[in-house]
């Protein structure tokens, strides 16, 4: 896309894939400090300020240079950020990454922001779902509004990049043990991944006898309370997190297995790279699964439950010899994809 001059806005700095971005690329943050170096104040008063100051910020960051279009690439301030009206005639379009059912949680909290969040994506040109499962849920919870022109693109991956890093072992540490079945999630360390779940499972499958290794690759607000969780429960030598990687693709080439148990997704580009890599992949029956339609037999879409993944585990572990000896025959191709993004960035008129 170098015919395009683009400006990248994020709420905070410094976030782990700035440094990869084309140096033609802009990049306007809000806050010069990255999340994890916010003080818990800084994390409580700063979504507030956004949600109540959202015109002044638009104004003082956005709305100063004419944009042909403006995409708000994430659910929740962004959104609401980029659906205040302008003195310019960009395009809006909002890309919708998650299970919109799911994403606000439960409570008088989450009722205001779906209220406030009808009232943002009525005023975008065009919503983008990155799955079909997303666009159902949306259209279920905000069922009695006319939404705008609406479009399903999956994700976009750079299939070379994945596995040129494959074999990028500069920063790689060798934590598997080739005795052991090694299992990895690469997510962030939040409810929506639902670890603790993940941790429960493998504790009653180590009682049993069932043997093996859940490593994690990831940050998130939940890293304290998961770590307590796992010394509590006494598997700290066989459920590891390993924090977060800059490359975390050689360990996702090494592992046994690779797995994404969430409680919701929306079309997650792990799972793709997992594809891309070769990997046996286990998933819950999320929106993740739309990623594995053209992945035959070599994986296992589960009951999203802990009854589920434990069962998903132990066939995988009974039948591990089985399943890793399957030649996998599948080639990524993003071409389509990139297509349909260009389409909606040019084609499309405003409403």
């Amino acid at each position: 896309m170098e015919k395009y001059d683009i400006t990248i806005f994020t709420l905070y700095a410094k976030g782990e894939l700035e440094k990869e971005l084309d140096n033609r690329v802009h990049v306007i943050s809000m806050y010069e400090k990255t999340y994890n170096e916010l003080s818990k104040k800084e994390k409580f008063i700063i979504p507030i300020s956004v949600l109540l100051n959202k015109k002044r910020i638009f104004k003082k960051f956005i709305d100063n240079t004419e944009y042909d279009a403006q995409i708000s690439f994430l659910e929740g301030p962004i959104t609401r950020i980029f659906s205040v009206k302008e003195s310019h005639n960009s395009k809006k379009i909002a890309w919708v990454h998650n299970d919109m059912s799911k994403v606000f949680g439960k409570g008088p909290i989450a009722r205001i922001k779906r209220i406030i969040d009808r009232n943002s994506y009525e005023k975008y040109d065009n919503l983008v779902f990155v799955s079909i499962d997303n666009l159902d849920k949306f259209n279920k919870v905000y069922d009695d509004i006319l939404l705008p022109h609406e479009k399903v693109i999956n994700n976009y991956i750079d299939k070379e990049r994945i596995l040129k890093l494959s074999e990028d072992l500069t920063e790689y540490e060798d934590v598997f043990n080739k005795d052991e079945i090694n299992i990895l999630q690469v997510s962030r360390l939040v409810e929506q991944k639902a670890i603790d779940r993940l941790i429960n499972v493998h504790v009653k499958l180590i009682r049993k006898g069932i043997k093996h290794h859940i490593y994690i690759i990831g940050e998130g607000p939940e890293k304290q309370r998961l770590e307590k969780k796992i010394k509590d429960l006494k598997v700290e030598k066989t459920f590891t997190l390993l924090g977060a990687k800059k490359n975390p693709y050689p360990y996702v080439k090494n592992t046994s297995a690779f797995c994404l148990f969430s409680n919701y997704e929306g079309y997650p580009m792990v799972v793709e790279e997992a594809k891309i890599l070769k990997k046996y992949i286990m998933v819950t029956n999320t929106s993740s699964r739309e990623v594995l339609l053209d992945y035959g037999e070599y994986s296992d879409i589960v009951e999203n439950s802990e009854d589920g993944i434990e069962k998903a585990i132990k066939e995988f572990i009974n039948n591990k010899d089985k399943i890793l000896n399957k030649k996998v025959e599948y080639i990524y191709t993003n071409d389509k994809i990139i297509d349909k993004i260009i389409k909606v960035i040019e084609e499309e008129g405003k409403k």
